[in-house]
């Protein structure tokens, strides 16, 4: 086995884990599809995107938790729009804690929201991790003159 074919084996398995483990859903797949050779950077475009826009939700949301009195109705707007944007590229565990976090902000549940808060932070950072090593096996892959598999 060559070295492009032992990458592009690492992917694949690489790949399902994150599907497996559930991070990752199918609406990955289908970001993936919309890649073509006129735009082949598309989807690390859109996850350098999500990145960014989430740093700052996650700033936002903090900040909301830190005040006195807290807005929930500010905060659940912020979850909201991170649940869309994580759902958006396939980021179902990313997804599902925001979803948790909607439900603590329908209770004005502060204690409930700040420990969602940092299982969010902890699932964004893994999150981003494992999209780091993900694209760094398609550039090695490209980089040896392989193609990236797909995943159907």
């Amino acid at each position: 086995m060559d070295v492009v074919q032992m990458l592009q084996r690492q992917f694949i398995d690489y790949m399902k884990s994150l599907y497996m483990e559930r991070y990752l859903d199918d609406q990955f797949n289908q970001l993936q599809k919309l890649a073509d050779e006129s735009s082949p950077d598309f989807v690390i475009e859109v996850v350098t995107l999500f990145f960014q826009d989430s740093e700052k939700l996650l700033d936002n949301l903090s900040k909301a938790l830190e005040q006195p009195v807290v807005d929930f109705n500010q905060v659940a707007n912020h979850a909201h729009q991170f649940k869309g944007s994580s759902s958006s590229i396939g980021a179902h565990r990313v997804k599902n804690q925001c979803v948790k976090f909607q439900a603590y902000c329908e209770d004005k549940n502060r204690d409930g929201c700040l420990a969602c808060l940092q299982e969010l932070q902890q699932e964004y950072i893994v999150l981003k991790k494992k999209f780091e090593i993900l694209f760094q096996l398609e550039q090695d892959i490209v980089q040896n003159g392989g193609i990236v598999p797909t995943m159907d």
